[in-house]
């Protein structure tokens, strides 16, 4: 059952835009090291905010960290508990030790909700590359209750992006220039709509970040894996049957909230 959306709550969404025109409440916290979890000698940093089921969990775009929800954190956790993580080699979470796929990165968020004592259900919400991992999780963990999906300008696993190899290319370049302690002007966090405000705590951690090779190593990889990944997800897919499954085609803060909270009520009536 997937629902679509395009265009949705325009004025919602300006009234929001209106709202945040200073970061939003809580940013700050996103902007470091919170809940360091162990998943197998290594540890992933998680953070949650907000009480209620099911737990609406976060998964973030290729290279990317956690912090990038922090426009939308707020709303949902007034609603229920939410939690963001960073993926191995981004935000506060421990460098990449292998490639970084669909399947490892299920791996490792099965370990964090399990060592984390988060309870489920949980309704995945990802952006991009991060709603491959969101779906990955939802098709093959057996030990994760997946209640719904929020899939934000999904990438999808038989259109990939076309330009990845000039991508990587890219991404290799940045690494290069930082491995010789010269880091290139075109080498910073890229800005993304889904985080429109970002106050000084964040901003200065997002340079910080744009600063480590760790950080480089990490979206290298998720980018020369992207094939593995696709195969990966092409692999587990079957129907979702009756699970709720919503589609938001723009990076709106307002439209994302908005989907996810039609997801919880789909939770209540069920």
């Amino acid at each position: 059952m997937t629902i679509l959306i395009k265009h949705t709550l325009i004025g919602f969404a300006l009234v929001a835009g209106l709202a945040q025109a200073a970061p939003p409440a809580g940013q700050n916290a996103l902007a470091g090291a919170q809940v360091r979890v162990d998943v197998g000698g290594r540890k992933l940093n998680l953070y949650c905010t907000g009480k209620g089921a099911p737990t609406v969990l976060f998964e973030a775009d290729a290279g990317r960290a956690g912090w990038d929800w922090s426009a939308v954190l707020p709303d949902i956790a007034q609603r229920t508990r939410a939690c963001v993580y960073d993926r191995a080699g981004f935000g506060a979470s421990d460098p990449i030790i292998r490639a970084a796929n669909v399947a490892n990165a299920g791996k490792d968020l099965n370990f964090l909700i399990k060592n984390a004592h988060l309870d489920g259900p949980f309704v995945l919400v990802g952006a991009g590359y991060g709603a491959m991992v969101a779906q990955h999780v939802a098709l093959r963990s057996r030990g994760v209750q997946v209640a719904g999906l929020v899939l934000v300008q999904p990438m999808r696993e038989d259109a990939l992006p076309a330009d990845r190899a000039q991508q990587l290319e890219a991404v290799l370049a940045c690494l290069a220039s930082v491995e010789q302690g010269k880091p290139a002007p075109n080498c910073g966090y890229p800005d993304t709509p889904l985080n429109p405000e970002v106050g000084p705590a964040l901003a200065a951690a997002q340079a910080a970040q744009a600063g480590k090779l760790t950080y480089w190593r990490a979206r290298a990889s998720e980018l020369d894996s992207l094939e593995q990944s696709a195969s990966q997800l092409r692999a587990a897919r079957k129907p979702f049957g009756e699970m709720p499954v919503v589609e938001v085609q723009q990076s709106d803060p307002a439209a994302i909230v908005a989907a996810i909270v039609k997801v919880l009520e789909q939770q209540v009536t069920r």
